[in-house]
């Protein structure tokens, strides 16, 4: 075997012993690098005659091109088994429980809706739904409602197209008309309250066009103002848990109730933060007052035999005040950000202190 030969030989059996791709190039560096076997054997040729320049250039070139091939060769191969090996080694388990995702939460909206429903109902009183579309005489006529009073008027109502027997139909303002339709179903005894959507044109840091209320009915033979004032400040002293808060009735008007007052409960104001249940301010948390007896003739309930109360509270109002929640709009704009941060965890039951305030939230 020639020199040129051996050489070849001794340069594939480094080749193929090289056993990373680590070795494989400090192989390819050692044979073509810059100080290479290979091109240290290239630069001899310019010594040489003609003649012999020619046949060892040629002999170099073979060299260079079958060890370049069987670099490519043995690097393709290294990089296969090394794939092969971390396939082997980096299996995925597939029986593992997928991550868990972010749970969610109970829009204090709805929090508040439970909890008002739980309390009413340790009192009592039973849960009456309706329509969301109304007809006036259920809206407003049984309400003892007057033709020209500003409620139906169009920029306070939204009124749907069409008629219907001469009568327009629209969503309705109040929960009221389910009181009416609970009366002309069932015969006194009532007791119920009447949690839902209402809608009037409104729209403001405290006003929606669309908000929800929960209203209260009581008719029988022997319910009087005192008990409406009991029901209420038991109401106000549970929701907001406090061992005690200062109330006060202010003489008011409504149509469907006859005396009507307005509920205020004692608050603070000082330095921009509101607090309830402290200090010498109040606020309005509700409106109030007997049946009027024309609510209940449009019922064909007799007003000489019996007599009831009714209340309204609006249900974002009440959130906004215990959960310390500045604008109304908020309720309504799906921040995932707003509901984290306001809402509450399934099942969670909320807890506050003695004193409530507008500045903080409900961090949970």
């Amino acid at each position: 075997m020639s020199e040129m030969d051996t050489l070849q030989t001794e340069l594939l059996a480094q080749v193929e012993k090289a056993a990373s791709l680590a070795d494989l190039d400090a192989v390819r560096v050692s044979v073509l690098g810059k100080k290479g076997i290979i091109t240290e054997k290239m630069k001899t040729l310019g010594s040489m005659a003609p003649e012999e320049r020619k046949a060892a250039g040629q002999q170099f070139n073979t060299i260079k091109t079958a060890v370049s091939e069987a670099i490519e060769a043995k690097k393709e191969a290294l990089e296969e088994s090394e794939i092969n090996a971390r396939l082997t080694q980096e299996a995925v388990d597939i029986t593992l429980p997928v991550r868990p995702e972010h749970q969610g939460r109970v829009h204090p909206l709805y929090q508040t809706y439970d909890e008002v429903i739980a309390i009413f109902g340790q009192m009592g009183f039973e849960v009456a739904e309706g329509p969301d579309i109304e007809d006036d005489f259920h809206n407003f006529t049984a309400l003892n409602t007057p033709k020209d009073h500003p409620a139906r008027q169009m920029q306070d109502t939204f009124y749907l197209q069409g008629e219907e027997n001469g009568e327009r139909f629209i969503v309705r303002t109040q929960t009221s008309a389910v009181q009416i339709r609970t009366m002309e179903a069932q015969k006194p005894p009532v007791r119920i309250i009447v949690p839902g959507r209402t809608y009037r044109c409104d729209y403001d840091a405290t006003h929606a066009p669309m908000f929800h209320q929960v209203e209260g009915l009581i008719v029988d033979k022997t319910t009087n103002m005192a008990h409406l004032k009991g029901c209420l400040i038991e109401f106000v002293k549970t929701f907001f848990e406090l061992d005690d808060v200062p109330v006060r009735f202010r003489p008011s008007f409504f149509p469907f109730t006859e005396p009507s007052a307005e509920m205020d409960i004692g608050c603070s104001r000082a330095n921009g933060e509101l607090k309830i249940g402290a200090g010498s301010d109040w606020l309005e948390i509700l409106g109030c007052g007997m049946v009027h007896p024309n609510v209940l003739k449009a019922c064909n309930i007799d007003p000489n035999e019996y007599q009831g109360f009714a209340f309204g509270i609006g249900l974002d109002r009440l959130a906004m005040l215990k959960y310390a929640i500045p604008d109304l709009r908020t309720f309504f704009e799906s921040d995932l950000r707003w509901i984290r941060h306001y809402g509450f965890v399934p099942l969670d039951i909320p807890s506050t202190g003695a004193g409530l305030s507008m500045t903080g939230g409900n961090k949970r």
